[in-house]
């Protein structure tokens, strides 16, 4: 065989690089998912900011409405009794489909605070206490009606996983201001008794998005990252010596093939190299004083909710762009009138702490706090007259936001009088997307990223409305 001959696939193979590399040429120039370090692909963002930073406190298995923030006297009346058949007739249920359907009570008595004299449930006393700093949707709907889907469709706006987040969405967007921490942390926690909602990292994915912009989540006990410290015998300046070493590669590599995931790779070895010292430091609470530890009502690193909070302001100080909080433990089918007020204890003072400790550091007025489940609870009762409960609801939930140019004191929207659908100012989940996409400076209608042919959005193609009534 001529030693100067060539193979057919060889031929073929490299007769394309060419014009591999002239199109690849091409689209280096217009690559929409490159941001460069620490920054977003909107610079500067389009719109006025209002929120720098949102810490979202995700109450996951659904908070019962009924009980927190929208009170029913006329369901109270009803109690007992079949639930009026005008309200349910045709409508999807989850779990009492085919059932007979009896009305149940509000099971905790409401009161009215401060100067806007919010309604809210004696469960919540220091939410009550900073009530006037609240802003209370009573009209929120969702589409989804079982707990997966739901968490998806609330975080991503699709029932369908493999979307990005709203807190990738944001990142990518935004960017971070932390040069040593994640721009998207997540953090869990679960409180004691009863088996915790599962929940799942898809939830903080980056979808199609790179992943340098998916959710981190620090652990809430223990070393917060696995595999933190150094290796036995290797020295960090070592340790830095490699990580360039191996970024010099991935940067030469990516010279020539253009990958946002080389890119990705390469930021999140600098990433995690940095994250060595940072994250310890975060994790040392011994900086705070006593008094700050006492209004959050935490042990520092027991894991709880409250602890969780502390760690978000923190974080929130640090530059971190997106924070979400979950915790695991309001699916309440049964025992809600013993297992609520455990639940609404363990987030209540937390709550509020955080809204004080912003304000004193004058993080309050840029800083985006929302608060709420999956979706809402029926105004009807699941279970036996013992460990009473209720089911799931898309059709009304409540959930609460505040600082970041929101209205302060304000409870917008209304429920019918069994607090089973929403029918005043209703609003659904694009719509609270678009609202914090709004006051982070983003216009939601035209941030997208073509994904299959498609523009795609957190929003959707459904549409979608800032929610006007609540912006200052």
């Amino acid at each position: 065989m001529n030693p100067t001959a060539i193979h057919r696939r060889a031929f073929l193979g490299r007769g394309t690089l060419g014009l591999g590399t002239v199109a690849l040429a091409s689209l280096a120039q217009r690559d929409a998912l490159r941001a460069a370090p620490g920054r977003g692909v909107l610079s500067p963002p389009p719109l006025p900011v209002r929120a720098k930073r949102v810490i979202w406190l995700t109450m996951a298995g659904g908070p019962s409405q009924l009980e927190t923030f929208d009170y029913k006297p006329k369901l109270a009346e009803l109690d007992g009794q079949p639930m009026p058949e005008s309200f349910t007739r045709g409508q999807q249920l989850a779990q009492l489909q085919g059932q007979k359907l009896m009305c149940l009570r509000p099971l905790f008595p409401f009161a009215r605070h401060g100067q806007s004299q919010l309604e809210i449930s004696d469960l919540f006393p220091h939410l009550a206490a900073v009530g006037d700093d609240l802003c209370v949707i009573r009209s929120m709907t969702t589409d989804a009606i079982n707990h997966d889907p739901a968490h998806m469709f609330m975080n991503t706006g699709s029932q369908i996983a493999g979307r990005p987040s709203m807190g990738a969405w944001a990142t990518y967007g935004l960017g971070s201001d932390a040069e040593d921490l994640p721009g998207f942390v997540v953090l869990v926690s679960t409180g004691p008794g009863r088996s915790p909602q599962p929940i799942a990292a898809r939830q903080w994915s980056s979808g199609f998005l790179p992943s340098r912009y998916q959710g981190v989540q620090l652990r809430s006990r223990g070393d917060a990252v696995l595999y933190l410290g150094s290796p036995a015998g290797v020295s960090r300046p070592q340790q830095g010596l490699d990580v360039a070493a191996i970024n010099s590669l991935n940067r030469h590599h990516d010279s020539f093939v253009n990958d946002p995931e080389i890119a990705t790779r390469i930021t999140q070895y600098e990433m995690a190299f940095r994250m060595q010292a940072s994250v310890p430091e975060l994790m040392d609470l011994s900086d705070e004083d006593a008094r700050t530890i006492e209004m959050y009502g935490c042990q520092p690193g027991d894991g709880s909710f409250a602890s969780n909070c502390l760690l978000a302001r923190r974080l929130a100080d640090r530059g971190v762009r997106f924070i979400q909080l979950y915790h695991r433990d309001w699916d309440h089918h049964s025992l809600l009138r013993e297992e609520l007020p455990l639940r609404a204890a363990e987030v209540d003072q937390a709550c509020a702490a955080l809204i004080r400790d912003l304000k004193q550091r004058g993080m309050f007025d840029d800083t985006l706090i929302v608060w709420g489940g999956e979706f809402g609870r029926t105004p009807m009762s699941q279970g036996n007259k013992g460990p009473i409960g209720r089911d799931h609801h898309n059709k009304a939930m409540s959930i609460w936001l505040a600082g970041a140019g929101l209205r302060r004191g304000l409870t917008l929207g209304a429920t019918d009088e069994l607090g089973y659908a929403a029918v005043e100012d209703i609003c659904t989940v694009h719509d609270l997307h678009a609202t914090m996409l709004h006051q982070l400076g983003i216009r939601h209608d035209t941030f997208s990223v073509k994904f299959q042919g498609l523009d795609a959005k957190l929003t959707g193609v459904e549409g979608a409305r800032v929610i006007d009534q609540i912006l200052a």
